[in-house]
């Protein structure tokens, strides 16, 4: 498995965290709602914004991308949160757009959405 390029930094501004418990519920007619668990385990969604210093990084990474984990593979990165490393990957395949931060590229970034079960 491929690990997450360590020249990407991955910015705490704009960061999020939110998952679907997985819980079926059901109505009763009468009485509270019976709730059971629908899976074991949940996809976790990792809302981050990619952090690019140098055109060399923002080139590097594409390259990784498409030709390492073309597009849909799974990769280890350090969770941003708790530090533990996971194996996740990019919701749809997609590393979003790439916003320019200074001329010519020199400072970019992407926002991205990585998913990963818990």
């Amino acid at each position: 498995m491929a690990d997450f390029p360590r020249y990407v930094h991955i910015l705490t501004d704009g960061f999020s965290d939110s998952f679907d418990p997985s819980v079926e519920r059901t109505e009763m007619e009468r009485g509270v709602p019976k709730q059971r668990l629908a899976n074991s385990q949940v996809l976790v969604k990792l809302g981050a914004t990619l952090f690019f210093r140098s055109a060399a990084d923002v080139a590097a990474f594409e390259t990784w991308y498409f030709d390492t984990i073309k597009r849909i593979g799974w990769f280890q990165i350090k969770h941003p949160r708790t530090g533990a490393t996971i194996a996740a990957r990019f919701e749809n395949g997609s590393i979003g757009t790439l916003v320019p931060l200074g001329p010519a590229f020199f400072i970019a970034s992407r926002n991205v959405v990585m998913e990963y079960l818990r």
